[in-house]
């Protein structure tokens, strides 16, 4: 696979990890935006770049198993995040009663976005063999850090500009990245 295919691939799965990035960073508690916009950027990141490694190695034999729940695995971990965020927000916490981006709530949030490139990985695995897949996953995982530095630092603008919407615009907007998944997944 060409370098520009390559690329093309990882803006692609990179934008489910931007969107939660501006979702999530609204919503730190003002002390922690640049360092949680960091931490995103590097879970998200390294997510992103070892999952499509993770498929090729698994290549044929793990597709039939993740392709059959993976869809319901990013709704469910999405949908419960941003459920809470919504509930956070109605119960009126102030900035110092924000949660912190726990390493627990990283690690969901990586998983539940990097999902798809554990398909992809799969997929070029079957696809195109030839395809440099450690390259691949390099590129991957910088272009995924990079875009969700800069959601994880517009999100925090926008959290400072507007507030508790902005948390309850994360929730949804994390509800919503996790339906369009599984209708996706459902519908195809």
């Amino acid at each position: 696979m060409d370098l520009v295919s390559v690329l093309l691939i990882a803006v692609g799965l990179s934008m489910d990890a931007f969107a939660v990035a501006i979702g999530r960073g609204a919503v730190l508690p003002r002390a922690e935006r640049a360092r949680g916009a960091l931490a995103m950027a590097l879970a998200f990141g390294i997510f992103q770049a070892l999952m499509p490694v993770a498929g090729w190695l698994l290549g044929s034999a793990f597709a039939e198993f993740i392709g059959g729940i993976d869809h319901w695995i990013a709704f469910l971990l999405l949908a419960g995040i941003g459920g809470r965020m919504i509930y956070e927000a109605a119960a009126g916490h102030e900035d110092t009663d924000r949660p912190a981006l726990t390493l627990r709530v990283l690690l969901l949030l990586a998983v539940a976005t990097s999902i798809d490139a554990l398909a992809v990985g799969i997929g070029l695995r079957l696809a195109d063999p030839a395809t440099p897949i450690l390259a691949a996953g390099l590129l991957i995982g910088v272009v995924t850090f990079g875009l969700s530095l800069a959601g994880g630092l517009l999100g925090s603008r926008l959290g400072e500009r507007f507030g508790r919407a902005m948390e309850v615009v994360g929730g949804v907007v994390l509800i919503g990245i996790g339906l369009r998944i599984l209708v996706t997944h459902l519908a195809g």
